[in-house]
């Protein structure tokens, strides 16, 4: 089961989410994904990690090669709680914005000195 701090702090990664984007075209080996990263084999199987993890993707082995799949359902689990968010400031925004209509206006004053 996916895990809403887990994703946030994998999506906190630029290496991760070059990974996240590359697999949002399909299915790919640790290798090719790791050939687009100049670090160290272990270091790019730790952001894999972090990843699966998060169950942001999932990895199935068949023989010596281990592919890497995308898991969107986990990644809706981050665009619901974005969506409450942005409902909840839009509707507090738009009771500032009529709070301020309802307030005088300054038409007739001279800012100058």
């Amino acid at each position: 089961m996916a895990n809403l701090d887990a994703i946030f702090h994998s999506l906190a990664d630029t290496t991760r989410r070059a990974v996240l984007a590359r697999l949002a075209l399909g299915p790919a080996s640790v290798s090719e994904l790791a050939a687009a990263h100049t670090m160290a084999l272990p270091s790019f199987l730790k952001h894999l990690r972090v990843l699966e993890d998060s169950a942001l993707i999932e990895t199935t082995k068949s023989g010596r090669v281990r592919t890497c799949r995308l898991r969107p359902e986990a990644a809706r689990l981050a665009e619901d709680w974005l969506g409450q968010q942005r409902r909840l400031w839009e509707a507090r925004l738009d009771q500032l914005d009529a709070f301020l209509a309802q307030q005088p206006t300054d038409e007739g004053r001279c800012d100058e000195e």
